[in-house]
């Protein structure tokens, strides 16, 4: 199999989004997960525990030890998410920045996040994070309908969030960004866009905008919720153009910020950097490996205790798989992905098939998402999954020998 090709679409100089790229010293990012919730979201499959109060202190003394078993590890970035961080108390929060500095005493964060609901963000909390270094705050709204607040297992009101809001911006000196989410049972066009429209009289500087989605083992899977996938797609249509006119820049497919605001943490997944995942259930990757931690809260606790690394699963992927995840983390991004040229002969199939579908698109050495692609990027994703076609698999041991 030869090197991809298309009429019209042959290989171009460098691309300046290539040549950029080449000029800049890859991130690394460091990130905290904090499992615990006051109550777990109806729609929700992450790492997360209710009820679990009284194993915080614990928690945070295996977080830690954890963290000590990487003293040469220097980080540009921070990213403490959960479950919901800002359940912590003072207490807790001057502890888990204690350890940071403790840890991490040569890190230079250019970004540091602090993920938060509105409910349990006070003026205390707020000023510790500004004092710690925080310079991002992630506000998780998902709708101002009150109605619909309560129908999907959310404990703040709308009131909740503006005074929060309100108080980071009066605080000064944050980045905020703003997760809404559509698709939700008995949401309509009109409730989602009058949410959306009522949050950028705030300013936020970024939003993140996601789509139900029905989880294995979450509330809504229990009771069958089903997701009107047409209506979704409206919502999310009329969305990205409403962020547009409201000088948003869409960066990534869930993703927009104003000039300058974009998520530098979260671009190193994107792009395929490197980043170190402390906690329970958290997720690394360094050396071109990939690892898991333990996900069941007294399990990684106890690990730690013992000594021991608590990593449940890792992985080194290689070849046409390594080609194949790098493919798709890159299209996630809205300004394209330039593979090698070894991706283009291993995974000619895919980048055929996908642009022959109008899927994606091809400007000189990079492609892209169309806008059909956009929404349907799971079914662009799939194609860089293995099983691959045997004719990939005879490709990638030419490749390897």
């Amino acid at each position: 199999m030869g090197t991809l090709r298309r009429p019209g679409l042959d290989a171009q100089p460098m691309s300046l989004l290539s040549e950029h790229r080449t000029l800049l010293k890859p991130l690394r990012g460091l990130y905290l997960h904090i499992p615990f919730c006051s109550i777990k979201c109806f729609y929700c499959d992450f790492t997360a525990f209710s009820g679990q109060k009284k194993t915080v202190s614990r928690y945070l003394s295996a977080l830690d030890k954890e963290a000590s078993f990487f003293p040469d590890f220097k980080p540009d970035t921070l990213y403490i998410g959960g479950g919901t961080p800002s359940e912590l108390s003072e207490e807790e929060l001057e502890a888990i920045f204690k350890t940071i500095r403790a840890r991490f005493p040569h890190a230079d964060f250019k970004e540091a996040t602090f993920e938060a609901n509105p409910e349990s963000l006070n003026a205390e909390k707020i000023k510790i994070l500004k004092e710690s270094g925080v310079n991002r705050i992630s506000l998780g709204l998902q709708t101002l309908d009150a109605r619909l607040l309560k129908s999907i297992g959310r404990r703040h009101s709308p009131e909740d969030f503006l005074a929060v809001f309100s108080n980071v911006k009066k605080t000064g000196g944050f980045s905020v960004s703003v997760d809404l989410m559509y698709g939700l049972p008995d949401q309509s066009l009109q409730d989602h866009l009058q949410t959306l429209k009522q949050i950028l009289d705030f300013f936020p500087e970024h939003l993140s905008l996601y789509g139900l989605q029905v989880e294995d083992w979450t509330l809504f899977s229990k009771r069958e919720v089903k997701v009107d996938e047409n209506l979704a797609r409206e919502m999310f249509e009329r969305s990205i153009e409403i962020l547009k006119e409201a000088g948003f820049f869409h960066y990534e497919i869930s993703n927009f910020a104003r000039l300058g605001s974009e998520s530098l943490h979260n671009k190193i997944y994107w792009r395929n950097g490197e980043y170190l995942g402390l906690g329970c259930g958290a997720a690394s990757y360094l050396n071109g490996a990939r690892r898991v931690n333990e996900d069941r809260l007294i399990s990684y606790c106890v690990k730690l205790e013992s000594g021991q690394i608590p990593v449940s699963s890792s992985e080194k992927l290689e070849g046409v798989e390594r080609l194949g995840e790098m493919a798709f983390l890159g299209l996630r991004m809205l300004e394209g992905y330039a593979p090698s040229q070894e991706s283009l002969r291993v995974l000619a199939h895919q980048w055929i098939s996908l642009m022959d579908r109008g899927l994606i698109e091809r400007r000189g050495d990079v492609f892209r998402l169309t806008k059909e692609g956009l929404f349907v990027a799971n079914q662009v994703f799939m194609e860089f999954v293995p099983p691959f076609e045997r004719t990939q698999l005879r490709a990638l041991s030419e490749v390897a020998s």
